[in-house]
């Protein structure tokens, strides 16, 4: 199961991050991001180490990325020289049914909900007009990856959090999708928890910084 709903959050994420599709490798996946700090990402369904071997091995870019569905802790002993695991950036590959829930925005809110380019975008704002929350979703068929969900540190605790994720899953069941897929941060994750989502396998986060 754990490597079907890799393939998902790849193909997904890299709709929603709007980067070239992702390539196959003997490992896993390959996807060009492109960004200084962030030139590519090796993501694995294969786990052994000689996997994560060949696929750091195959590395010569600095800044570019490798995610596994492991513990760090794994990872760490099978990665070459110049490799580091980044903790802060490991997080959590989580899945759920989706169920259409009829969110209600909190009082004093107002939302925006569009589409581009294959990706929907849900969007807070205060009474202000200063955005509190967003998060956004690339459907593919019968599933749907979110992805940047966001509150703003001052509107937290509000269920801006919450409403953008109901919002975001009730959109995908109305075109289809019965499956959520996402990669959540340590933070993250107990939102995700609060709405029925289940944690499935560790994403541990390792870059090459020679």
């Amino acid at each position: 199961m754990i490597p079907e709903l890799v393939d998902t959050w790849v193909a997904g994420w890299a709709v929603s991050r709007g980067t070239p599709a992702p390539s196959e490798r003997p490992w896993g996946h390959y996807i060009e991001v492109g960004l200084p700090e962030h030139r590519g990402r090796h993501v694995l369904t294969d786990t052994s180490g000689s996997a994560i071997r060949r696929a750091a091995a195959s590395v010569t870019v600095p800044n570019t990325w490798l995610k596994a569905p492991m513990d760090p802790e794994e990872v760490e002993p099978w990665l070459p020289a110049g490799w580091v695991v980044d903790r802060v950036e490991t997080g959590h590959l989580m899945a759920t049914d989706l169920q259409a829930t009829d969110p209600v925005l909190p009082a004093g809110f107002t939302t925006t909900v569009e589409t581009r380019d294959g990706v929907t975008y849900v969007q807070v704002y205060d009474a202000a007009g200063e955005r509190a929350a967003k998060g956004q979703m690339a459907v593919l068929g019968e599933a749907t990856v979110v992805d940047r969900v966001e509150t703003a540190e001052a509107h937290r605790r509000r269920g801006l959090g919450g409403f953008v994720m109901r919002t975001l899953a009730d959109r995908a069941s109305a075109e289809g999708a019965t499956l959520g897929v996402l990669g959540a941060t340590d933070e993250g994750r107990a939102l995700y928890e609060s709405l029925g989502w289940k944690a499935h396998a560790a994403l541990a986060a390792c870059v090459y910084r020679p």
